[in-house]
Formats: structure tokens, C-alpha cells, sequence
């Protein structure tokens, strides 16, 4: 009786173990920075995101394995300008009063190079979601800690952003760019 009930705890423990196993990362906001600029405008529309919330998990120590959130708070668009902040955050662009969060999940991460990854994912933009890539290149990796940069583009108006500024020309394609500083807070090093 004393072998089933000591089988049966050590049944228990495994999925535990498995899931100590597991790499988990912190991004950290002090020196990170989600940054954005508007590609061929007549007059440059660059910007960043001061509220944000990203999260790196792991299954196991594989980098396929791995899936990175992001949501960013629209209200929170910081051009340096008044008038551009408040007409990105009106209903021709973020909608921020329908649309306040902005997402990005990762559903594959692909290695392919030494520091270099693609990340697929579901990109949500004022309530339309759809899959984008982000380009990413890693330094640290293997040490604990170090940065993920990457780049996303994107078609604004295939996520309803058909408004312009008077007197400035838009393009309609938008580069995302993700400074972040990670730490490895528990588990092996990513393979």
C-alpha cells in the first residue's frame, strides 16, 4: 500500500518538474522600448508606446517553445507632438476610446541564424487581428540576460486606419520596433 501511495505522489510531482524545467523570463521595462515610424510621409511620423506589458514563456529549454506577449496601451502614443498624439489616438487611427489595447502573441518562433528568429503571430489593431512576422535578433543569449530587438511591418489601412493629417502624406506602411531587455528569473538557459 505504502509503493502505490509513493508511485502515486511521484506521478504528481512530475508535471511540477517538468515545469521547473522550464526557462522563465522577465522583460524588464527600465532601458526597453516599443517605438514606431510611418514609412514614405511627407513629413516623419515616428513615435513610442510609454505603457506596455510584454511577457516571454517557455514549455522547456527550446526556443521553439517559446511564446511572447505584448499589449500596449494606445492612450499611450507619444509622437512629441500634441496634435499628432490626439489625431493617432481619434477614430481615424488607434480609436482608443473603442480600441485602448493593442496586442501582438506570438503562435511560432522559428530560429534562423546564431541570433537571429522570425516570430508568426496574431497582431490585433483597433479590433481587427491578423498574422504578422517579426524579424528578431537576440544578444546574451546563453548568459541570463540580454536584449531582443525586432521589427514588424504593417498595412495600416488593412486594420482600418484610413485617416490622414491635413497637409501631411501618409504611407500606408508602419514599422514596429521592440527594444527589449530580458532576464532569464528561473530555469535552464534557452536552447
Amino acid at each position: 500500500m505504502k509503493w502505490i501511495l509513493a508511485s502515486f505522489v511521484a506521478l504528481l510531482a512530475v508535471p511540477t518538474m517538468a515545469i521547473a524545467e522550464a526557462p522563465v523570463f522577465a522583460i524588464i521595462p527600465d532601458g526597453s522600448s516599443v517605438t514606431f515610424k510611418v514609412v514614405k510621409a511627407s513629413l516623419p511620423i515616428e513615435g513610442r508606446f510609454d505603457k506596455w506589458k510584454g511577457s516571454l514563456t517557455f514549455t522547456s529549454p527550446s526556443v521553439s517553445t517559446g511564446v511572447f506577449q505584448i499589449n500596449v496601451d494606445a492612450n499611450s502614443v507619444d509622437t512629441g507632438s500634441g496634435l499628432k498624439n490626439g489625431k493617432l489616438k481619434g477614430s481615424e487611427f488607434f480609436d482608443v476610446k473603442n480600441h485602448p489595447v493593442i496586442t501582438f502573441r506570438s503562435t511560432k518562433i522559428s530560429q534562423t541564424g546564431p541570433d537571429t528568429f522570425t516570430m508568426t503571430g496574431d497582431f490585433t489593431l483597433r479590433g481587427v487581428s491578423k498574422p504578422q512576422t517579426v524579424v528578431l535578433k537576440t544578444t546574451g543569449r546563453g548568459t541570463g540576460s540580454g536584449t531582443v530587438t525586432g521589427t514588424m511591418t504593417f498595412d495600416r489601412k488593412d486594420y482600418g486606419m484610413n485617416g490622414g493629417i491635413p497637409f501631411v502624406q501618409i504611407g500606408d506602411h508602419v514599422d514596429v520596433i521592440i527594444n527589449l531587455k530580458a532576464k532569464r528569473v528561473s530555469g535552464p538557459p534557452v536552447t
